[in-house]
């Protein structure tokens, strides 16, 4: 072992795990909630699947975020995968605009859980959550599919990566 390679893992600090997950391109998605805990949404770019059997995503989401508690009181969730011309809108459930403005752009219907699903989006996977951990700052949630409503096929999606949004089909 090399005194470089020594450094190397060292350095595995936050910032450095930061930018190595700008690295890291991932689709971005709105995942929405209402019910007895309120009206919520936020951009999440750490969503993935767990497994088919059944069709379980996992969703993180920070603990210290304005939304968190409405999420916990909730138990639902709709996962809303956006397609490249939602930019905007991915700003603004991505900022510290109110809850209620944030809604009141793009087209939301009620799902089956009674979580906002985006009309328009590229899939959204309507969802129950089954379990919660912590882990370190956030909150890992284990969502049990209970629904997908599937978008137009000629979209493109909407891609994070490098800390810039980026288009795919």
């Amino acid at each position: 072992m090399t005194i470089n390679s020594i450094h190397d893992e060292v350095e595995a600090t936050r910032l450095a795990f930061r930018d190595g997950m700008s690295r890291l391109a991932a689709a971005v998605n709105i995942v929405t909630t209402d019910g007895p805990g309120g009206l919520a949404g936020f951009t999440a770019s750490a969503v993935c699947s767990v497994t088919d059997r059944p069709p379980t995503l996992l969703v993180c989401l920070n603990r210290s975020s304005s939304v968190a508690g409405m999420f916990e009181r909730n138990r639902v969730l709709c996962v809303n995968t956006l397609a490249s011309g939602h930019e905007a809108m991915s700003k603004l459930f991505g900022g510290s605009t109110p809850q209620e403005d944030r809604f009141a752009v793009g087209d939301w219907i009620m799902s089956t859980t009674g979580s906002p699903r985006l009309t328009d989006a590229i899939v959204s996977f309507d969802c129950e959550v089954e379990s919660a951990i912590e882990s370190g700052t956030h909150h890992v949630l284990f969502c049990r599919v209970v629904g997908i409503a599937h978008g137009a096929d000629e979209e493109e999606a909407l891609i994070y990566f490098r800390r810039r949004y980026h288009h795919i089909k």
